[in-house]
């Protein structure tokens, strides 16, 4: 693909509605299709990614401003920041050899969004019932519903990362 930009969907949901499912089977068949895949994850809870007493966390308690941890296959940065950077800044900054970026969460970005959606749940769609969300260009659901963009069936991440992929077309 290698488009001088990724093609970037952000998902949002309630929490326990399948977003991260739908998103590991997106990561899992466009890798599968040969794409460069990026995921990039909003945690609105403090997280903890090292290990106390290992060396790199050691020298994050001690003070310092980043921390990286690198292999031979992967890294692991850890950076202090007064407030959560913005997402189109952290894009463009660590995701840029993607051809894809699958996001989960921030919902009030300007990224184009899929909310995903089970009716069986009762509760109100977040782009639509609880407000109108003009970043909302799909749905992913269980059920038909009734909404002004189109729905995507939520159980057939092929036909949801074929609609994502069309859109950069």
């Amino acid at each position: 693909m290698n488009h001088s930009t990724p093609v970037v969907m952000s998902f949002v949901a309630w929490s326990g509605t399948g977003k991260t499912t739908l998103v590991e089977s997106l990561v899992r068949l466009a890798h599968e299709q040969g794409l460069i895949v990026g995921a990039l994850k909003h945690d609105a809870h403090k997280f903890e990614i090292d290990k106390p007493g290992k060396d790199s966390h050691r020298f994050y308690a001690a003070g310092a401003h980043s921390t990286m941890i690198v292999a031979g296959d992967k890294l692991a940065l850890v950076q202090r920041h007064d407030e959560a950077p913005e997402v189109d800044s952290l894009i463009a900054i660590h995701f840029q050899n993607c051809d894809l970026v699958l996001v989960e969460g921030w919902k009030m970005s300007s990224l184009p969004r899929i909310e995903v959606h089970r009716p069986n749940l009762k509760r109100p769609l977040l782009c639509r019932e609880e407000r109108y969300d003009p970043f909302l260009v799909a749905v992913a659901s269980d059920a038909h519903i009734d909404v002004d963009v189109p729905v995507l069936d939520l159980n057939d991440p092929h036909a949801v990362l074929d609609f994502i992929l069309k859109r950069k077309i």
